[in-house]
């Protein structure tokens, strides 16, 4: 998606309000996100299952979790790729535990879901813009943005759970081939961008399908061969997954940090 922030603060703004705290959206960003939602998707699984915890015990925990990940986000005074990538995996797993608990716990349909959390997201966007002007995430300068775009990014994550789940189990699609649809999906979007698409528009679009197309990798990764995946399991998918995270947010934090560096002493 062509979409960039920088992290640099405007001169006429205080700096615990004009600092962008989301990064910039590369490849490197769009790989990093595709992996925690994988992990979101088998992570959730491997304690609700394999641990043993329950998925009320797991959402209970993660929620937690979340909640002080996204207070030391929220107080943080400049960009840390760890704090923020650590918030985005927290949300991922959270979003798939509150979709599973509608679909698994409420025998909620997903038809029904899916179109719950659209108009979630939908109303937030509304309300975001309505308030702010706008939904770039290049701008997202104070708190009350910063709550609206995490408020974003939860439904987003909810939503792509619960279409994920539509396409590749209701609708039959299976793992592989949902996984092939959600990718050229994102690459339509992308194609799109390129020829006038509105790119904030692109971005959330690009946003909420990389979290079926994550979770499709997961489950075809994880699963067993008989239910149309690879047998890894769910620990081993989730263990490869998060150490893929952490070596991207390392090399990242180690270029922000360079980056704050030339910033300070241009010489």
């Amino acid at each position: 998606m062509p979409l960039h922030t920088s992290h640099q603060a405007p001169k006429h703004l205080p700096f615990a309000e004009a600092i962008n705290k989301v990064p910039e959206v590369t490849l490197v960003f769009w790989m990093i996100k595709i992996l925690t939602t994988t992990v979101g998707e088998t992570g959730a699984d491997y304690l609700a299952v394999h641990v043993g915890l329950g998925t009320a015990l797991t959402g209970g925990i993660m929620g937690a979790a979340l909640l002080v990940a996204l207070v030391a986000q929220l107080r943080s005074r400049r960009f840390l790729p760890w704090l923020y990538w650590l918030t985005v995996l927290l949300v991922s797993v959270v979003g798939t535990q509150i979709t599973d608990a509608l679909t698994d716990g409420l025998g909620v349909s997903l038809h029904v879901s899916s179109a719950f959390f659209a108009l979630c997201l939908a109303s937030l966007f509304y309300i975001w813009f309505a308030v702010e002007r706008t939904l770039s995430i290049r701008s997202i300068t104070s708190s009350r943005r910063e709550l609206f775009y995490w408020g974003a990014v939860l439904f987003t994550f909810a939503l792509g759970t619960a279409t994920g789940d539509l396409a590749t189990e209701a609708l039959g699609l299976g793992f592989e081939l949902g996984s092939v649809i959600f990718a050229l999906a994102i690459a339509a979007v992308a194609l799109g961008c390129r020829f006038g698409l509105d790119p904030v528009l692109g971005f959330w679009l690009a946003y909420i399908l990389t979290r079926p197309l994550g979770a499709s990798l997961g489950d075809w990764l994880s699963q067993a061969r008989r239910y149309g995946g690879l047998g890894w399991g769910s620990s081993l998918t989730s263990l490869v997954f998060l150490a893929a995270i952490v070596a991207l947010v390392v090399w990242t934090s180690g270029d922000s940090e360079r980056g704050a560096q030339r910033q300070q002493d241009p010489t």
